[in-house]
């Protein structure tokens, strides 16, 4: 098990500028490597947005790359001055195996901003209980590489939590795909997915503004965490702090997520935090296909879920379902480690990207 952590100890790394340089890594699936035009267009638009220089390594389109060689383009960029950011092209399902493998010494010594979500739960999770705070989101092959643009929200964030660490308030933008075009389609670098109106964030609990550290992640990915023993031992280390909870491509049924979250519960994690704020759930898939009407059902099988799990375990929590921090389309990256304030009376969220 890992030693206790108090979640006011964690590191907000200093912010790069531009013309600095930031790492562009595949710690899980080497997507670029599937789909090199998207990956090139991820490439340009990254230093067109931000002003910062990608640099590769060696698996970050080296298709089965082992977990060994992955955690040593990983050390490599933590450990180089020059290197002021980590961004992670996309998640993938084997990051866990890696994890054993990193230099905790080599972040806290020199402490830089890691952005990835889904699967990069992982290191995301691990780099928390080594005192360094980082941002869950983000993805070069999923959210700057494909269509038109990059959506408004997704850039702003990607500059807050690259460059100027402002506070930003977490807003909904009206419309959501959850998957696009397959990116080996050259539309895939012209054009959406398909795109829905969204409808309103579901608000729980008490009407009052909560503000707290964060931690959380992908669901799936948080029960193999637990279960492989990387949590500190004693759930207060989220004491007042603000759980963030999202589901993957794979689609889990509300009944699972609901049965991962009571396991959070009995593990004493509901508890301890002060506000849960649920993502915006993808709940189709290339795979499985569904009508407008019955992706709706979907969402709101797995917010009924949620809130009625969370305020079994905690209700005095302030509770929030719907927004687009995961798996969905436009995107907001938000802080992991660091603030978000919860405001059930106003019915907001801010994020502190310090």
């Amino acid at each position: 098990m890992c030693d206790t952590l108090s979640v006011m100890e964690l590191a907000s790394p200093r912010k790069a500028a531009p013309g600095d340089k930031v790492a562009v890594v595949s710690p899980s699936f080497a997507a670029p490597g599937f789909a090199p035009a998207v990956h090139e267009q991820a490439m340009a638009r990254l230093q067109e947005i931000t002003g910062l220089v990608p640099v590769e390594y060696p698996t970050t389109r080296q298709l089965g790359a082992t977990p060994q060689a992955r955690a040593a383009d990983l050390d490599a960029a933590f450990s180089d001055p020059a290197i002021r950011a980590v961004l992670a092209t996309i998640g993938g399902e084997d990051q866990i195996t890696v994890i054993p493998h990193l230099d905790a010494d080599l972040v806290r010594a020199d402490p830089k901003p890691f952005l990835g979500y889904s699967d990069n739960t992982n290191l995301l999770n691990w780099l928390w209980t080594h005192g360094i705070a980082g941002f869950y989101g983000g993805s070069t092959q999923v959210h700057l590489g494909p269509g038109p643009s990059v959506d408004p929200i997704h850039a702003a964030s990607l500059r807050a939590a690259l460059l100027t660490g402002e506070r930003l308030e977490i807003t909904e933008p009206c419309e959501s795909e959850d998957f696009g075009i397959d990116w080996q389609d050259p539309a895939a670098l012209t054009e959406y997915g398909d795109r829905e109106p969204t409808e309103p964030w579901t608000w729980a609990g008490p009407e009052q503004a909560v503000t707290g550290r964060t931690w959380g992640g992908c669901i799936e990915v948080l029960q193999w965490i637990l279960t492989a023993g990387r949590f500190p031992t004693d759930p207060g280390v989220l004491q007042g702090g603000v759980l963030l909870l999202e589901t993957s491509e794979e689609l889990i049924p509300a009944c699972e997520f609901g049965w991962i979250l009571r396991s959070l519960g009995e593990r004493g994690l509901l508890d301890a935090v002060d506000a849960v704020v649920v993502a915006r759930p993808p709940t189709s898939s290339f795979e499985v296909h569904r009508t407008s009407a019955e992706r709706a059902v979907k969402r709101a099988e797995q917010r009924d879920a949620a809130i009625e799990t969370v305020k079994r375990y905690n209700s005095e929590a302030v509770i929030v379902v719907g927004v687009p921090f995961g798996h969905t389309r436009p995107q907001w990256i938000v802080p992991y480690g660091g603030s978000m304030t919860v405001d059930g009376a106003e019915q907001r969220i801010w994020a502190d990207f310090a």
